[in-house]
């Protein structure tokens, strides 16, 4: 076999399984863009082949992969292992003659067929790889999948993407800890953004196992964090990289008791980093998580847009829900202040609030996982303010009482609203994060300490389901945390405080 013919035949052995490989990527690829009305739809697509009608996608796709590998095998087993003499190697005075040389070529020729066959098992893995890849296309587990990922990561554990694919079909199964070992060993192989990412990911749904202690969970939301930043720092441009480590923030946020919304902003900065990525405008997950970070941290237009763009390009993530619970808030909170608020009702409310010029509070400090509370007696100076002084924002060293008027009950477990007056009889909205519904009750005087203040102001024209025109305006008050309240002129019992599930707060 002359040395032009062999290297013809390795360039269709690596084109063949390239194509195979692309078949493996194309079907992915239908997989993360295709979002039908009926989520149904789209596994029916998987089931059915367009070159193939009686078979389906898969079954089309396994059939080429396996037509692939056989034109593979045969370009590398022209010669049998048998015609290798038996002398091959050893010294002898016959090789010095030129019928002695022209043998050696030939015995060059052989060992240089066996040294392809040896990379045999290299291609058999590739084979098994894209096989199972292919098998565990489907969102159920499937042991043929593992089966064929299993034989691919034995013929040769250096494949990092057979790792991958074994450990998410683990993962499937819900064996967590096998599908992390997996993602671990691949990324022995080497750094991997793709790997880091799923690690991250699996890290955040081991988290929400429901024996794990609060430290615990924490701990592996952080360990999230970090593998989701190290993807990061291998690709800064990478938008998968960035929308995951904005998951990860968003999960830390709920892990550590749903009141540090500095983890928010950093879940938004991360996901406005992964929307400069034109790859990721098609991933509706992104959309939809982003508008629930912008929710929580009231910016209402924002996750109201955000919502409404994740439902038209996947209408299966019923994200036209969260646009009509949010709604149903913001029209329940308007029609409290417009209609429900009587001015002598208010007149005796507010006629109890005091001055608050200086504040000489006992405050109970429960910071997140601590197993043992302490108490810290404090004396700063506050400056009594009413709502229509407040800066947006942030207000430090203000504080503000109010009386509340309404519990605003509402479709979602976090925050919880109050609706509440100020000494000046101005009606403003409390959003409280991290305690219990008990805690504060309608008819008790609450102060705000440090308040963050926004001015909500605008309209609203839903896309996806009515045409109406919706104008809110309203002021808002949060506190993040429950050393912010004093209620009826005492700090909140520490047993108040409540640590809010990390349960499908957004889209993994």
């Amino acid at each position: 076999m002359s040395s032009q013919t062999r290297s013809s035949d390795n360039e269709a052995a690596a084109d063949s399984m390239a194509e195979a490989a692309r078949a493996a990527d194309d079907l992915y690829n239908t997989i993360d863009t295709f979002f039908p009305q009926n989520p149904d739809d789209k596994i029916s697509r998987l089931h059915k082949s367009p070159k193939s009608p009686s078979s389906s996608l898969i079954q089309f796709l396994q059939g080429r992969l396996d037509s692939t590998f056989s034109n593979v095998s045969g370009l590398w087993s022209g010669i049998g292992l048998g015609a290798i003499p038996v002398g091959w190697g050893r010294a002898s005075p016959e090789l010095e003659n030129p019928e002695a040389r022209v043998l050696k070529q030939s015995q060059g020729d052989i060992m240089f067929s066996f040294a392809e066959q040896r990379k045999l098992p290299v291609q058999r893995a590739t084979h098994e790889f894209l096989t199972g890849k292919v098998l565990d296309a489907l969102p159920d587990y499937r042991k043929e999948a593992e089966d064929h990922l299993s034989k691919a990561v034995k013929l040769n554990p250096s494949l990092a993407d057979a790792w991958l694919c074994l450990g998410n079909c683990i993962w499937k199964k819900g064996d967590l800890h096998s599908a992390k070992n997996c993602f671990t060993l691949a990324l022995n192989k080497g750094p991997n953004k793709k790997i880091l990412c799923q690690l991250s990911m699996l890290e955040r749904s081991m988290a929400q196992g429901k024996n794990l202690g609060a430290d615990n969970q924490a701990d592996i939301v952080e360990e999230s964090v970090k593998h989701a930043k190290e993807a990061i720092a291998l690709d800064v441009k990478d938008g998968n990289s960035w929308y995951n480590l904005g998951n990860a923030w968003h999960t830390c946020f709920f892990a550590t008791g749903a009141w540090d919304h500095i983890k928010l902003l950093q879940s938004l900065k991360a996901y406005q980093n992964a929307e400069k990525d034109e790859r990721m405008k098609s991933n509706p997950d992104l959309y939809f998580n982003c508008a629930a970070v912008n929710k929580y941290l009231e910016n209402y237009e924002r996750a109201l847009s955000g919502f409404e763009a994740a439902a038209l390009k996947d209408p299966g993530l019923n994200a036209t829900v969260e646009v009509q619970k949010m709604v149903n808030l913001l029209d329940k909170i308007d029609n409290m202040l417009r209609g429900q608020v009587k001015p002598k009702r208010l007149a005796s409310l507010t006629s109890s609030l005091p001055a608050v010029d200086y504040c000489t509070l006992a405050v109970n400090l429960f910071p997140p996982f601590r197993k043992s509370f302490f108490f810290l007696q404090v004396n700063p100076s506050y400056r009594r303010a009413t709502v229509d002084r407040l800066l947006e924002g942030l207000n430090k060293k203000v504080a503000v009482a109010g009386k509340v008027l309404f519990f605003i009950k509402h479709e979602n477990v976090t925050p919880l609203y109050y609706l509440m007056c100020d000494s000046n009889q101005i009606c403003f909205v409390l959003s409280v994060y991290g305690i219990r519904s008990d805690a504060i009750k309608e008819g008790d005087q609450v102060t705000l300490l440090e308040p963050y203040y926004h001015n909500i102001d605008f309209s609203w024209k839903e896309k996806v389901c009515s045409d109406l025109l919706l104008f809110y305006q309203f002021k808002s008050i949060r506190v993040d945390f429950i050393e912010q309240l004093l209620v009826n002129a005492k700090s909140v019992s520490p047993h108040h405080a409540v640590r809010a599930s990390i349960y499908a707060q957004h889209k993994p």
